[in-house]
């Protein structure tokens, strides 16, 4: 089985987020370092992270990861809002470094307009200039499977094949697989033989060992819609059959699976989590 866990609150500080995890019974979380809906939020304090680090070791949660801010879009063709995105995401690989937590998942970027081929050249400098700009640091950055909403790239695997291609520093780099995106995306996971076909076609363009993370979410639009809408587990177009083949690949069992359904609070998370659990063996 996965390492089972979601997506917890950093409200009160992000020291307080391990805890949250130990709430719902979770052997991993994700956490925003910031508030995501901010270009210049507050930042974590010395005292905040060098707290967290203590409660990751005391609290349940055995691995935390990261998702950088909504707002930033590494592919953007816009001068100003390029230049931004790519210092907010300097700043998430610096809270990320700051705080010891090894993943950090972002939406590769959105063309608005401008072509898919142009956006993901761009993404790919972007990603250069971070790393370029931060050699030192161990944080390893993991591109999300996207459902394609809007002009957002990532949608298709060869997608994030390209962007791994064309940066200089590769080795840095790997995947997040999002349940809810590949599948409204047109990757029909909903049986065994429709995960078998669709992991056959992610090693053979980005590659299996690349997959660090999953996210696991229910969808509430159908195959094909390109539309990101997530979904309790078990309420949306998805199957249990899609989960429960999840949870048991014996390839992903040291992997974290962290949940994104729409819950209004961290707690709501525990009984999914033990329907996810349920389905094991």
């Amino acid at each position: 089985m996965g390492i089972l866990g979601a997506h917890v609150s950093i409200a009160g500080g992000i020291q307080k987020a391990p805890g949250r995890g130990t709430e719902i019974n979770a052997a991993a979380i994700q956490v925003f370092t910031a508030n995501q809906n901010q270009w210049f939020p507050r930042q974590p304090t010395v005292s905040e992270i060098s707290e967290f680090k203590i409660n990751m070791i005391k609290e349940k949660p055995e691995i935390c990861v990261s998702h950088d801010s909504y707002l930033i879009n590494l592919g953007s063709p816009d001068g100003e809002k390029l230049n931004r995105s790519r210092q907010a995401f300097l700043a998430e690989i610096d809270r990320c470094e700051a705080c010891e937590i090894p993943y950090l998942i972002f939406h590769p970027g959105a063309h608005l307009g401008e072509g898919e081929s142009a956006c993901l050249r761009r993404i790919a400098d972007s990603i250069d200039y971070c790393l370029d700009r931060r050699p030192e640091s161990g944080v390893i950055l993991l591109l999300e499977t996207t459902a394609g909403q809007g002009t957002n790239v990532g949608y298709r695997f060869e997608h994030l094949a390209e962007i791994i291609e064309r940066t200089g520093q590769s080795e840095r780099l790997n995947v997040c697989v999002d349940t809810q995106h590949i599948f409204a995306a047109g990757y029909d996971v909903r049986t065994k033989s429709g995960w078998e076909d669709t992991l056959d076609r992610l090693d053979r363009t980005v590659g299996l060992d690349r997959v660090k993370t999953f996210h696991l979410n229910d969808s509430k639009k159908e195959l094909g819609s390109r539309v990101d809408r997530h979904e309790n587990i078990g309420k949306g177009y998805l199957t249990m059959e899609t989960f429960r083949f999840l949870v048991n690949e014996k390839r992903f069992r040291e992997i974290p699976m962290i949940l994104e359904t729409p819950v209004k609070q961290d707690y709501g998370y525990a009984e999914e989590l033990e329907l996810l659990r349920s389905l094991s063996g």
